[in-house]
């Protein structure tokens, strides 16, 4: 199977369904034509089978439809982050050496900023309206619509690489991650019955293309022959008048999303749902119980993975165990060993024992190695198993329990520190609306634990601290040894995109602190760094 055949066969089990939501929608039918013309024209402008196409521009039907019009082709889809500045889009822009560079309104002066020296300077194909189109950039809408709508007389290998995409980044510079499309058609199966989908389902299509969830929610979708609700960038109301409106059955979204939507406190309206489903970042069990006791949904899955193996474990029943990430999803093997140097997969740690997880690469959704990277190869993969970096702890009943990056740990007096729990435990502070916990430099601990805190709306920054200290003492269930030492409140905790925090920048002193507990009421500003 590849992925423009997904959508062709799609179109001929149940062509007058609809496919696309929104202002703009689509049934099948039209939607397979609309990206076989697209594909006919993207090969006018020259792309062959294998070739790069990169696509930065913004969330929204016309980047999914030539994600589609990519694959059709037999070429490689390279969706870049609409948040990657200048550097980030000419180190990629460098690293696939694309064809062809799409782009529109939002993103064109970025991407002819990058730095970038390839041999053959690759053709830019402008989306929006034709008199828009910079200098030097091809208007694509006066190409499609001339082109015939029927099949592409291209024959795809399940072996062809379909997608590029490219990690945030939050550690260094972004590597490329290829994936074919046998490796994306397991994926997009394992999510269909691993989240519960059925035939019929209309999925909010917010998450991003550039990332791994946005690509499996709208493959996850075509498969089923549900409808796929675009949304360009997420906003908490707009979101919820989309779920309305469009009669959303099912949610798959990082848990700051689902945050900023039960603060709409509009959640008890969106009676249509029926699955929610989340990946990317642990989400509290305080969470966890309010979107359960609130939405009620028939299924509540934690899919735990990466861009490199789609899927490592899957949580079934959040709602029964909020906080768990489940056993080892139906395509995989997984093992927690020992955190340490040479460490291989016979090294497995007792249950209860905090270690390493690494996950086998004879997965079907799992890819075969970083593009152009074998540096990268040699520190994640050995011996057949891929070294996440990521802490777990699996219980007596098989089930992972996350506890962060390894190099998130914090060594506090000798014992080594968890963030994740300590995370998850003040999250049920009312002070907070949101919260990371850190290790800062101290000379008597070595490393400090250090709770970073954004205060709920309308709450004085120092009464949070406050609060949030008293919270720690009497209510949170903390061992002494997790206290935080130090509460700082900040205006935000930065993510990525796609929500991931970045932890570097509060320990590299990037951020100015609301109030400081180390520094009493009136605390100064955090060290002149700049922002990542």
């Amino acid at each position: 199977m590849d992925i423009g055949r997904m959508l062709a066969w799609g179109a001929a089990r149940h062509p007058e369904q609809r496919a696309v939501g929104g202002r703009r929608p689509l049934t099948f039918r039209q939607w397979d034509a609309y990206t076989n013309q697209l594909a006919r024209t993207l090969a006018d402008l020259g792309v062959r089978r294998a070739d790069r196409v990169v696509l930065h521009l913004a969330n929204g039907t016309e980047l999914a439809s030539l994600y589609l019009a990519v694959q059709k082709l037999g070429a490689v889809a390279v969706p870049l982050s609409t948040r990657f500045g200048p550097a980030e889009i000419g180190h990629c822009l460098q690293d696939c050496a694309p064809v062809l560079i799409v782009t529109d309104a939002t993103t064109s002066g970025q991407s002819r900023a990058a730095p970038v020296a390839l041999p053959d300077a690759p053709r830019r194909v402008y989306v929006g309206d034709p008199l828009d189109a910079p200098a030097g950039e091809t208007a694509l809408a006066p190409l499609v619509g001339a082109q015939p709508d029927g099949p592409i007389p291209v024959t795809v290998d399940s072996g062809d690489l379909s997608v590029l995409l490219y990690t945030s980044g939050t550690t260094g510079r972004p590597k490329g991650v290829p994936r074919t499309h046998a490796a994306e058609h397991a994926a997009t199966v394992a999510h269909v019955l691993q989240s519960g989908h059925r035939s019929g389902d209309v999925t909010l299509g917010v998450m991003p293309l550039f990332h791994t969830m946005g690509v499996r929610t709208l493959l996850a979708s075509l498969l089923v022959g549900g409808t796929w609700v675009p949304q360009r960038r997420f906003d908490a109301d707009e979101s919820s008048e989309l779920v309305v409106r469009e009669g959303v059955t099912s949610l798959y979204l990082v848990p700051t999303i689902y945050w900023s939507l039960l603060n709409t406190g509009r959640m008890h309206e969106l009676t249509s749902l029926r699955r929610l489903g989340y990946a990317g970042a642990p989400m509290a069990p305080d969470l966890a119980r309010r979107l359960a006791g609130t939405v009620r949904p028939r299924t509540f899955v934690n899919h735990y993975g990466s861009t490199e193996i789609y899927t490592f474990t899957v949580e079934p029943d959040v709602a029964a165990r909020p906080g768990s990430a489940g056993r080892a999803g139906m395509f995989s093997r997984v093992r927690v060993i020992a955190n340490r140097a040479g460490a291989d997969a016979e090294d497995v740690v007792a249950p209860g024992e905090p270690g390493q997880v690494i996950a086998s690469m004879d997965s079907p959704e799992a890819f075969a190695g970083y593009w152009a990277r074998g540096d990268a190869d040699e520190a994640a993969i050995r011996n057949g198993w891929y070294h996440t970096g990521d802490l777990a702890i699996r219980d007596e009943q098989g089930n992972l329990w996350y506890q962060g990056r390894v190099d998130d740990m914090i060594i506090s007096g000798g014992e080594n520190i968890y963030p994740a729990d300590i995370e998850a435990a003040l999250a049920a502070s009312p002070a907070i609306g949101d919260n990371v916990v850190v290790g800062l430099p101290d000379e008597r601990w070595g490393q400090a634990v250090t709770a970073f805190v954004v205060p709920r709306e309308g709450l004085d920054p120092e009464k949070a601290v406050r609060e949030v200290q008293h919270f720690i003492r009497t209510s949170s269930g903390l061992p002494s040894l997790k206290r935080p030492k130090r509460v700082v409140a900040v205006d935000r905790i930065p993510r990525s995109p796609v929500g991931k925090i970045l932890r570097r920048q509060l320990t590299d002193g990037a951020y100015d602190a609301l109030a400081d507990t180390a520094s009493g009421p009136h605390a100064p500003r955090g060290p002149e760094v700049p922002a990542r």
